[in-house]
């Protein structure tokens, strides 16, 4: 099919994902001939703008499935598992942000950065990993590539857009002292550092941290990889954080290390401790890249080295993403 033929569908298209999506395809000026967003009933009607042009936001669960050749599915666990399929049955292939098809054995998990060959005919489902995953593997994968990875120590500070539209509301409600409310959080952020997101999965462990541990995993193709990690919601709307500490396989020099994360694709190198500059989240929210410093060495392991990792988790942790394995798509001509 011609690309500029191509009809893409964005399924939770008023959310703050899915509205970031539209933005991202009309600004990286992806090859659609057509643009449908779609929604729950709720949502039906709503007028959304699209390269200018005005879309209705259309009922998906009476919608027609026909003739859609990617669908970008933004709309949690639960939608994602009944319509998947569904869309897939119709002939699209889905690239799905949600939890819900990332450990599927027999679906793509993928970062283009690091594992585009992971898309492989045939295609109906791609899972789209977790935001904290995505920025933590792009610079975990050049160093694997360089010296090999024995372990991984990882903290998150995640922003309060990593609960979606809900969670910034309850944020700035609670900011702004309107209320103390904390059902979508369940702690009160401002002012507060939580470290607790997600249901309780394992071992005191919460489902946002075995997110993080599994799917690097499956993404680097390192099953028997060690790592760890807790989850922490900060008081941050934009971008999410990482302390990360790193032993590797082989010894490397600081410059050797500051040197490969330069040319690794959609990273960038903010590292000069003399004038304190390093990635924060008031610098990198809106941007594409991968932000990482801090980089020194941790002289109480061999090899170890920490590192400070800062990237938008509604850009390149998820909407991004998205759109970017939609391009892979389309240059290997997988559609």
């Amino acid at each position: 099919m011609a690309e500029s033929q191509l009809t893409v569908a964005v399924l939770g298209a008023t959310g703050r994902v899915g509205r970031e999506m539209l933005a991202i395809l009309a600004q990286r000026d992806f090859p659609c001939g057509r643009l449908r967003a779609l929604a729950s009933a709720r949502s039906a009607g709503r007028p959304l703008t699209f390269r200018g042009a005005e879309v209705i936001v259309e009922d998906v669960a009476t919608a027609d499935l026909s003739g859609i050749d990617i669908a970008l599915f933004s709309a949690g666990g639960s939608t994602s598992r009944e319509w998947a399929p569904r869309f897939a049955d119709a002939g699209a292939v889905v690239v799905d942000n949600s939890s819900a098809w990332r450990m599927d054995p027999e679906v793509p998990l993928v970062v283009p950065e690091v594992n585009p060959d992971a898309l492989t005919p045939p295609l109906r489902i791609i899972a789209n990993p977790n935001c904290s995953t995505i920025q933590l593997v792009v610079v975990l994968a050049g160093l694997q590539k360089g010296w090999g990875l024995e372990r991984v120590v990882v903290s998150t500070y995640q922003s309060v857009s990593g609960a979606g539209e809900a969670g910034v509301r309850e944020y700035q409600a609670q900011r702004d002292g309107l209320s103390a409310d904390a059902t979508v959080m369940g702690q009160v952020v401002f002012e507060n550092v939580v470290p607790w997101i997600g249901a309780l999965a394992e071992l005191g462990y919460t489902e946002e941290e075995v997110k993080v541990e599994r799917e690097s995993r499956k993404i680097m193709g390192l099953p028997a990889l060690r790592v760890t990690c807790t989850a922490v919601r900060v008081p941050v709307i934009g971008a999410h954080s990482e302390s990360v500490n790193v032993q590797l396989s082989r010894p490397a020099a600081l410059e050797e290390l500051r040197a490969c994360l330069r040319a690794l694709p959609g990273v960038q190198v903010l590292d000069d401790p003399e004038q304190r500059q390093f990635p924060m989240p008031l610098r990198v929210a809106g941007q594409d890249d991968v932000f990482v410093g801090r980089l020194r060495p941790d002289p109480s392991a061999p090899n170890a080295w920490n590192l400070w990792v800062v990237g938008d988790n509604v850009r390149k942790g998820a909407a991004l993403n998205a759109v970017q394995i939609a391009e892979v798509l389309v240059a290997r001509e997988l559609l």
